[in-house]
């Protein structure tokens, strides 16, 4: 029986690994979650799985359900996003919430010996040296949970890291992948919230759109495969049924296949090293698909990507200053406040007016990400 930490259980993440647990009572046990403000939601996880402690966003709900459900210990704030993270009954933290939001409370889990199943790009991508050394340093495991480095992971086991030759991330091209740039600068918010492959809450969405999704990924796969930026690739695969692909110096290449389904890649990161079977999972039929579709990736077209590569080859604060720019430039998209392409236009001139800072500790970091954030705001007022 594992006992499991979930941050950000209202989300598109959390609500797949909330199925998982619901499906998998006799592996796994929540123990401890953290939501926003969906609060009927959030009722439903506390009837259904009985946890011992509950963080919300807002003092006013916690203070709601804590009058409600008198056995179980609320919380809320940045302050219960730690506690639910170190909750001492826990043996695996999800961290499955969307923004920086999640980078304290996975170091303090971390500092604890709790296994990371992580879902946040945003925290390896701003903070990924700090993790890394802590992990190293508390000898605790970091699993993936994005379906592209799951795949990674999978087509790693048992072999050498040494002899790999390159990674390939696919990437299925996003709402507007058969779009010019001329074509894109009139879409909207309901376009770009249309994904043809995968079901993600709405800023992973219109990351996917612009591409900045998969940039965040090259950058974790970087940190998390210890793999220079010169062999991570990415190329365009519509169909989204190869997930990652491994290239070793023998010129072997090892590719993890399957349906579109979150959950494999969450249940696999709870599950490991075992595999359980998957409740209502889809199974592959590669002879009903009859073909596969693979392109290279057009760094004019997706500008975002290319962005974040310039940002991970440089390291250091840059990436925090990107990832806030690129954060509260879809905020203002999903609110109709800029248009589509107005998005990597404000992360290419955060980057270029940024001091970069080699090696930031976190306290630099959280400033870079606050200070970000105020100048973006200004950059549309």
């Amino acid at each position: 029986m594992k006992k499991i930490s979930l941050l950000g259980a209202t989300g598109s993440i959390g609500i797949q690994t909330v199925d998982i647990l619901r499906n998998n009572k006799d592996s796994f046990q929540l123990v401890a979650l953290s939501s926003g403000k969906n609060i009927e939601k959030t009722r439903e996880i506390i009837d259904d799985l009985q946890p011992e402690l509950v963080s919300v966003q807002q003092e006013q709900d916690a203070i709601q359900l804590q009058k409600e459900y008198p056995h179980i210990h609320f919380t809320f704030g940045t302050k219960g996003l730690v506690e639910v993270a170190t909750h001492s009954d826990s043996t695996v933290l999800v961290n499955a919430v969307l923004g920086s939001v999640g980078l304290e409370s996975t170091l303090a889990a971390i500092r604890m010996g709790k296994t990371i199943a992580i879902a946040n790009k945003e925290t390896l991508v701003t903070a990924g040296h700090l993790v890394m050394a802590e992990a190293r340093k508390y000898n605790v495991a970091i699993l993936p949970v994005d379906s592209e480095h799951s795949a990674i992971f999978q087509s790693m086991n048992g072999e050498n890291p040494k002899q790999i030759e390159r990674l390939v991330l696919t990437a299925s091209g996003g709402s507007f992948r058969d779009k010019t740039r001329e074509q894109l600068k009139d879409v909207t918010v309901k376009d770009a919230l249309n994904h043809p492959n995968w079901s993600m809450g709405a800023k992973i969405t219109i990351d996917s759109a612009t591409m900045m999704n998969k940039g965040l990924e090259v950058i974790e796969a970087h940190v998390l495969f210890n793999m220079p930026f010169e062999k991570i690739d990415v190329l365009l695969h519509k169909e989204s049924i190869i997930h990652s692909l491994v290239e070793y110096h023998d010129t072997s290449v090892i590719a993890q296949l399957g349906t579109p389904d979150m959950r494999v890649p969450i249940q696999y990161a709870l599950s490991y090293p075992d595999r359980l079977p998957l409740v209502g999972g889809n199974r592959l039929n590669l002879a009903q698909i009859g073909q596969l579709h693979f392109k290279e990736v057009d760094f004019d077209r997706f500008r975002a990507l290319k962005l974040a590569y310039d940002a991970g080859r440089a390291g250091g604060s840059v990436l925090t200053a990107m990832n806030a720019a690129n954060e509260a430039a879809v905020a203002l998209f999903l609110e109709e406040k800029i248009t589509f392409l107005q998005i990597e236009e404000i992360i290419e001139q955060v980057m270029n007016d940024h001091q970069n800072i080699l090696m930031p500790d976190l306290e630099t970091i959280l400033h870079v990400d606050s200070e970000t954030r105020k100048t973006v705001a200004s950059m549309v007022k």
